[in-house]
């Protein structure tokens, strides 16, 4: 796990600001033009979320905050692990943006509390919402496995998290929130097991790495991961491949001002789309619906022109010999894509293919539209016909996720 320093080095977030904490003006509630799910949200875990979930005999070493030093810190099998800031900095201003342990108090209350989350879903006119993990268990669950060294610790603390993610933050609203599952990394055959239970219990996606080689563990391309993989073919289980969620991103040179990290943010969802394909994951399990969170649309077509142009070299590396569709065929049927902030690429929607787009509010990271959603997307997608409005906005979101959004709602996005 990076430290905090070496946090605020590749981004140039400081703690310049540290003990200053401003809230805006609360917004009034947005005019709704349509009914959104937004498949990309975030929970900051509360305090509570390990209590009594754990067996007993792991009662000193479960996840649990602690005050230390003014901030609230969660200690986990001995370690400290920081409740970062900039994990919810909806509605606080930009300059105090940073990577500083925060406490609670800090945030906004949406950030870690499902009903205050409804309210500000409410706001900003998400119907509803698909939530990942922060800082501490990592995009995949990855720090709530890597940072012990006791694989029976790391279950319990994944069963745990789970849990609570169905039957607190999801069961709390089933209609406005789509259950999403931590997966079991360190053995294959345990987490595809975790898969089919988790399907029976209600959970639709899973949150796995990009690039699991990145955090140490097998790749790809090994096969190491087929069991899980066939697992969610055969129970619908979305994977979501969350945009950092290897522990890493892409950058240039050391000395590139931070700037660079941040611009080139979106390339690893590409550079995951790749090699999940290449992989040929979606080849052998067709059925699989891989989703990459959080990575935007507008490298897509570009992708999908250089997979064409590769075709002719399948013969000299012998990857794809033998598979009847190309993969640019393969990904336009099994992976999904993730509006943020798109404006100019909606125009090639047909190429990326429009049943396969869908649109998120990454609450409450920085890059969130809250509490503007509905402005947003009027401004980026409001001219298009209103059959790929709908699909964009929502029946996308609906069909692969099979979440059902009422008629009166799927008609009408202020009837809730």
């Amino acid at each position: 796990m990076p430290s905090l320093d070496e946090l605020e080095k590749n981004t140039g977030f400081t703690t310049a600001v540290k003990g200053k904490v401003t809230f805006l003006p609360e917004p009034d509630r947005q005019e709704r033009a349509y009914t959104v799910i937004s498949v990309d949200d975030h929970i900051v875990e509360p305090p509570d979320t390990f209590e009594g979930r754990l067996p007993a005999k792991f009662a000193d070493r479960a996840p649990r905050i602690v005050d230390k030093d003014g901030a609230h810190v969660w200690v986990y099998d001995g370690q400290d692990i920081p409740n970062v800031g900039f994990n919810a900095v909806v509605g606080r201003p930009v300059e105090e943006y940073s990577f500083e342990p925060a406490r609670f108090e800090h945030m906004r209350r949406g950030a870690w509390d499902i009903h205050h989350r409804i309210k500000d879903m409410d706001l900003s006119g998400v119907y509803a919402s698909l939530c990942f993990p922060s800082f501490l268990p990592g995009f995949a669950g990855q720090r709530l496995q890597l940072t012990t060294k006791d694989p029976e610790l790391a279950l319990a603390a994944v069963r745990a998290w789970n849990d609570w993610h169905l039957e607190e933050w999801c069961g709390a609203y089933p209609d406005r929130m789509i259950p999403c599952q931590l997966p079991y990394l360190l053995d294959p055959e345990v987490g595809a097991q975790e898969i089919y239970r988790n399907a029976e219990r209600g959970f639709k996606a899973v949150t796995f790495s990009e690039g699991p080689h990145a955090l140490g563990l097998p790749t790809l391309h090994s096969g190491h991961w087929d069991p899980i993989m066939r697992a969610c073919a055969e129970t619908q289980t979305v994977v979501n491949l969350h945009i950092g969620s290897s522990g890493t991103s892409p950058g240039t040179s050391d000395d590139a001002p931070p700037d660079v990290v941040g611009v080139l943010f979106f390339a690893y969802a590409m550079y995951a789309a790749v090699d999940w394909l290449y992989s040929l994951i979606p080849v052998r399990y067709p059925d699989i619906r891989i989703c990459l969170s959080e990575g935007g649309i507008g490298w897509v077509p570009g992708l999908l022109d250089r997979l064409d142009h590769m075709l002719g070299y399948h013969r000299m590396y012998g990857t794809w010999e033998g598979i009847e569709l190309t993969p640019a065929e393969v990904l336009k049927r099994n992976f999904w894509f993730c509006a943020v902030e798109d404006p100019t690429t909606f125009a090639l929607r047909d190429r990326i293919g429009v049943d396969h787009i869908l649109v998120e509010q990454d609450y409450p990271h920085c890059d969130s539209t809250w509490p503007h959603t509905q402005r947003v997307l009027a401004e980026e997608i409001g001219a298009l016909p209103p059959a790929d409005i709908r699909k964009i906005t929502w029946e996308n979101a609906a069909n692969l996720y099979r979440h059902l959004v009422p008629p009166e709602v799927a008609a009408d996005p202020n009837a809730y």
